[in-house]
């Protein structure tokens, strides 16, 4: 469902650099992190899965099933997604809503995202070039760790990740999570503003987003690697709606695509609390 592509953009990239994309106009909305409300609504209506313990690999798999028959193909993608206990990630409230395929709030004004749009996300950022054909990514920044859910399926995928988060205790619950996991050594967590990037460990074959702005930080471009992928979401001046981009750097400049119609947080700067 991409839009159009163009050739050598300045950056920051805005899309009213580029104009509205009618293929992306005409997607219907993906909310991979609806109102907290009606997260909450949500979670109170849906049921737990029938029968299943929710540490059963079988309650994964029936989710992974769901979300191959709404349209999600990538192999190592829903391996991925068959693979992570996405319960572990959320609160113990919500934990028998964990499969459904919903957003579900995580706290300090965060939610964790639908595993449809993840995995859609993760679909975009393997797509089909160099490495990625053989579903595995190489040293991934991903800016915006929320729960670690999202990392935790990256460390399936890639080499190493590298994950910034903004918000002290959601790094913390992070970092215990994935400990739990024994995910340490796939996964770099580091405290600071995603929008500066990480600069230590850059060049990044890959960087992925879970906020979105009017534009893209200039560092996440300097350090993405040439050959690498960016997704992202971004807001369109014209109609101040979200969608994904995609960016991919090559030799002599940078190329980018339009996709989804996305809702997720506003990207910020600097350290909360």
């Amino acid at each position: 469902m991409s839009g159009a592509g163009s050739r050598g953009s300045r950056f920051p990239l805005r899309l009213d650099q580029v104009g509205r994309t009618p293929a992306a106009a005409k997607t219907p909305l993906l909310r991979p992190q609806a109102p907290l409300q009606q997260a909450h609504a949500d979670a109170s209506r849906q049921c737990a899965p029938s029968g299943l313990g929710l540490d059963s690999a079988d309650v994964r798999r029936h989710m992974v099933q769901r979300l191959h028959a709404q349209g999600l193909r990538h192999e190592a993608v829903l391996a991925a997604l068959n693979s992570v206990p996405r319960h572990l990630f959320v609160d113990a409230a919500l934990a028998t809503q964990a499969y459904e395929d919903t957003s579900l709030p995580i706290g300090h004004g965060q939610t964790i995202s639908k595993p449809s749009v993840v995995g859609r996300m993760l679909e975009l950022l393997l797509g089909s070039a160099g490495a990625r054909t053989s579903g595995s990514l190489g040293q991934v920044l991903e800016i915006g760790t929320g729960c670690g859910y999202q990392a935790a399926l990256l460390a399936q995928l890639a080499r190493q990740v590298v994950s910034i988060e903004r918000l002290r205790p959601l790094h913390d619950k992070a970092r215990e999570r994935l400990s739990a996991l024994r995910l340490n050594s796939h996964v770099r967590l580091v405290y600071g503003d995603g929008m500066r990037g990480h600069p230590p460990n850059a060049p990044y074959g890959s960087i992925i987003a879970a906020a979105g702005g009017q534009a893209l930080p200039p560092a996440w471009l300097d350090q993405l690697a040439v050959g690498g992928r960016l997704v992202a979401p971004l807001e369109e001046p014209r109609t101040q709606r979200q969608v994904l981009v995609v960016v991919d750097r090559h030799e002599h400049g940078y190329e980018h695509s339009v996709h989804e119609a996305v809702k997720f947080v506003p990207l910020k700067s600097g350290l909360g609390g």
